[in-house]
């Protein structure tokens, strides 16, 4: 059986743990290792988009990352009960056409027994913002331990 620690119910440090390794998941922009963390019948509402399963899991992040270039995310915990743990979070990714933007969200996630994120819904708005805004300058991949949260960034 596969296994993602920490394992529910978290705790104050096992939800913010689990916000950061999902944050840096998704910051290697690898759409199967991405999908390793969520069970096998994971079930997401994405801005307008239902999809279930692992590989519609790969097919959506492919197309996002495709159409998000330079994406660079921070997610921050909100709350968090139980199995059950609420993010909020921005990134910022520009156009193929090099128009820039910051994407503002919550998402609320829902865990197996094994760790594995079996729900996801995820409301997100995009902004239209001047390459000269941007505040997330880390190199891709892992956000840097030293970085600004989106609190201290004021976000």
């Amino acid at each position: 059986m596969e296994t993602r620690p920490p394992l529910p119910p978290f705790t104050p440090e096992t939800a913010a743990q689990k916000v950061r390794a999902a944050e840096d998941g998704w910051n290697t922009r690898d759409p199967q290792r991405v999908s390793m963390a969520y069970t096998a019948q994971s079930r997401w509402r994405n801005r307008a988009e239902f999809i279930t399963g692992r590989e519609e899991i790969v097919g959506l992040l492919s197309r996002k990352w495709a159409r998000e270039l330079d994406y660079r995310l921070i997610k921050e915990l909100w709350a968090f009960a139980g199995n059950r743990i609420a993010v909020r979070f921005a990134y910022e990714w520009h156009d193929d056409a090099g128009n820039w933007f910051r994407s503002y969200g919550n998402e609320n996630w829902e865990f197996d027994e094994n760790g594995l994120m079996a729900v996801r819904h995820a409301s997100i708005n995009d902004l239209p913002i001047k390459e000269a805004d941007r505040k997330f300058h880390w190199p891709l991949g892992r956000r840097p331990d030293d970085h600004p949260s989106l609190s201290d960034l004021g976000m």
